[in-house]
């Protein structure tokens, strides 16, 4: 009996171990692929880089159509917005049966309002748009950093991120209790982006912000972004839910988020922020910048060009030539081509630095003048160019550091490794390590730092000696059972409460079942998951993953060793994954240890509507760079119709290959508006377009 038990034991921990291995191994490739994807945001930004140093318009329409790529939506100043969404001239119809609201707001309301959501219901336009200026004249007289004291309260919750999952929402107030004179909550930002109910956890918080003004502190998370909505789905979910006044909510929602706070602090010893710190972060600073000009952080904030006179002449759309004052040739903004030739080597860094920002300010002011776009809203920021704050000339320097202590804190990342260094995954903010944390804690008198940012399995996470804690709200994150949310309660010791959740039932019950790890069946449906968005990422590319299996095949047997297909796999995709660990899960088991790599490669099938018409490399290309495709064609969509016209697809791909130096011919891309233009009305809807090339196993 004994034997037995010791087998059973040595049995069972070898399943945990493999469970656990399993568990860890999706989580990797989870996050791996998340922070990947973060770089297309850093290629977008090359992209209009690109068009505001090479692209010329010859016509109208193409004046008309780069004008709306590199300036997003109308500039308001404050008396044109109230007039835009003025939600008096509103009428509620009387067949209206969601929730009512009137200002000021009671607790009863914000109660309705749960309820209400519940049942799926939706609240009125004019009472969206209400709320929002409400809450924005509340947020107008906050500071950038808000104060909380567990003097007045018995203790203060702090949530992390929530992205759209009303779900959770719900069960931390089932737990915990709905805020009230007793009950104080920080919500740490990313309120919104991908889930499907946004714009109710949005309508909920600033309910019960208006109502509690002391107990609710809502921090600005990077989400909160004119952007980075455009590319994640608030700004879709927001025109699919209120079609007819859909435009002015997210303009109220776009100025709303400008106006949140930055940070919090709690009892003058817990710094609350969404992302993090770096070696220049300065409280001081933060609390005196005008943070409602910064309403994209990923767009750098305009500069006055008073010491610079740029002459525009588009008489006969001709310009002439000049000199400045240093007699340096310079070149009017209607020459793009002209000047670009004219630029520095690359070796001198901050000579170079300087021309792409003078050749970026006034292609922007070029495009503006050329749309007759008014800038008399000197708040409002442009796109500016993705160059190293490292290499800007001091002119520039207070601006863009204020800029910069803004980005910092809602995209920076802890690591284990001592310093501060930019976070090239994500594309802004920094890593800092803890000698950082230890230097800003020590100088500021702060015992710890809470931050958001980062999906957590357990749903929190301490590093840094215990001196940061990342917490995230949002449960079942990357897929049902993949992790638990969490909420922290600090009372006037300032120790940290935990309490974990997971919001869907079937994932609590089998959760509940086997406290060790996942069970089997659970983390069989988030490997699969976690499988297909890899297999997603090896389609994307294709093309890069033949070029580095050939290099092994130096016979051209169209057969390499396993160990070498999982080198060149890493080569190409820079994903940090264990291949070896992950390749009977990706490739099919062989004898002789060798792949034919041309059929595996067949095997990672695209399925589509019409793919005898279109372009093998094509679809590649689609796939790998959809994401920048969506946000692009939102820009262009300036009436928010979820359609644009055939010529604005052709100019974005025209230029968007260019950009990518792909080899597309016009029949290539003709072919490809006419195969994906169902209802032949001569316009592209984008979101069966995107449909149209989801990725499955030809296996399935």
């Amino acid at each position: 009996a004994f034997k037995a038990a010791v087998l059973i034991q040595q049995w069972y921990r070898r399943y945990v171990a493999r469970l656990e291995m399993r568990r860890r191994c999706t989580w990797r490739i989870f996050q791996s692929i998340e922070y990947a994807c973060e770089q297309d945001q850093i290629k977008l930004h090359n992209f209009f880089t690109y068009l505001m140093d090479h692209f010329t318009p010859s016509t109208n329409k193409e004046r008309d159509f780069i004008s709306r790529m590199l300036v997003s939506g109308e500039s308001f100043k404050e008396a044109e917005l109230e007039k835009y969404c003025d939600y008096e001239s509103m009428e509620v119809p009387d067949s209206y049966t969601g929730p009512r609201l009137s200002f000021p707001l009671v607790p009863d309301q914000a109660t309705a309002l749960l309820e209400a959501f519940k049942q799926k219901q939706q609240l009125h336009a004019r009472y969206v748009l209400n709320l929002l200026h409400e809450t924005r004249k509340h947020l107008k007289q906050l500071p950038n950093i808000s104060h909380v004291s567990t003097r007045y309260s018995e203790e203060v919750t702090v949530c992390g991120d929530l992205h759209g999952q009303l779900d959770d929402l719900f069960l931390i107030f089932y737990k915990n209790g709905l805020p009230s004179p007793s009950k104080s909550y920080v919500f740490n930002g990313d309120y919104v982006d991908r889930g499907k109910q946004s714009l109710e956890i949005l309508i909920i918080l600033f309910a019960f912000l208006l109502i509690y003004p002391k107990e609710v502190h809502l921090n600005r998370g990077n989400h909160e972004d004119h952007m980075v909505n455009l590319r994640y789905g608030f700004a879709k979910e927001v025109m699919q839910k209120y079609k007819v006044h859909g435009k002015k909510i997210l303009k109220m929602f776009q100025n709303v988020f400008c106006w949140l706070p930055l940070a919090t602090l709690i009892d003058q010893k817990v710094l609350v922020v969404h992302g993090g710190i770096s070696d220049t972060t300065d409280l001081d600073m933060l609390e005196k910048i005008q943070r409602h000009k910064f309403i994209s952080v990923l767009r750098g904030k305009k500069r006055k060009e008073s010491n610079r006179n740029v002459e525009i002449q588009e008489t006969n759309e001709k310009s002439e030539a000049g000199t400045d004052k240093a007699g340096n040739e310079t070149v009017s903004s209607l020459s793009l081509q002209s000047q670009t030739s004219q630029a520095p080597s690359i070796t001198n860094r901050l000579e170079f630095s300087k021309w792409i920002r003078q050749t970026v300010q006034e292609q922007i002011e070029w495009c503006r003048k050329l749309a007759d776009i008014s800038d008399s809203e000197e708040e409002e920021p442009t796109f500016s160019s993705v160059v190293s704050l490292t290499e800007l000339d001091s002119p520039c320097w207070t601006c863009q550091e204020e800029w910069k202590q803004i980005l910092d804190i809602l995209w920076s990342d802890p690591v284990s490794q001592e310093g501060c260094r930019v976070n090239t995954v994500r594309g802004g903010g920094c890593y800092f390590g803890p000698d950082v944390t230890q230097k800003i804690l020590e100088k500021y008198n702060l015992q710890f730092l809470i931050r958001s940012h980062e999906c957590k399995q357990e749903g929190y996470e301490f590093c840094h000696n215990r001196k940061v804690l990342t917490i995230f709200s949002a449960s079942n994150y990357y897929e049902i059972g993949s992790n638990r949310g969490a909420y922290v309660k600090l009372g006037p010791d300032l120790v940290p409460h935990f309490v974990q959740y997971q919001a869907n039932k079937t994932a609590h019950t089998l959760t509940m079942t086997q406290r060790q790890g996942f069970p089997l069946g659970l983390i069989s449906r988030v490997e699969e998951s976690a499988f297909r968005a890899l297999r997603e990422k090896l389609f994307a590319h294709t093309s890069a993953l033949i070029s580095a299996f050939k290099a092994y095949d130096k016979d051209n047997t169209g057969r390499i060793t396993l160990s070498n297909w999982a080198t060149a796999v890493e080569s190409v995709l820079h994903l940090g994954l264990p291949w070896r660990m992950l390749r009977p899960q990706l490739v099919p088991s062989t004898t002789d240890g060798m792949l034919e790599y041309k059929s595996w490669l067949d095997d990672l099938a695209v399925e589509q509507r019409s793919q005898e018409h279109i372009q093998t490399s094509l679809l590649e290309v689609i796939y790998r760079n959809r994401s920048n495709l969506e946000t692009i064609f939102r820009i262009i969509d300036k009436d928010n119709s979820g359609l644009i016209s055939f010529e604005e697809f052709r100019q974005t791909w025209k230029l968007f290959s260019s950009h990518m130096n792909i080899e597309l011919t016009d029949e290539g891309i003709n072919d490809l508006v006419r195969s994906i233009d169902f209802n032949k009305d001569g316009n592209i809807d984008f979101n069966e377009f995107l449909e149209a090339f989801r990725l499955v196993r030809q296996s399935q």
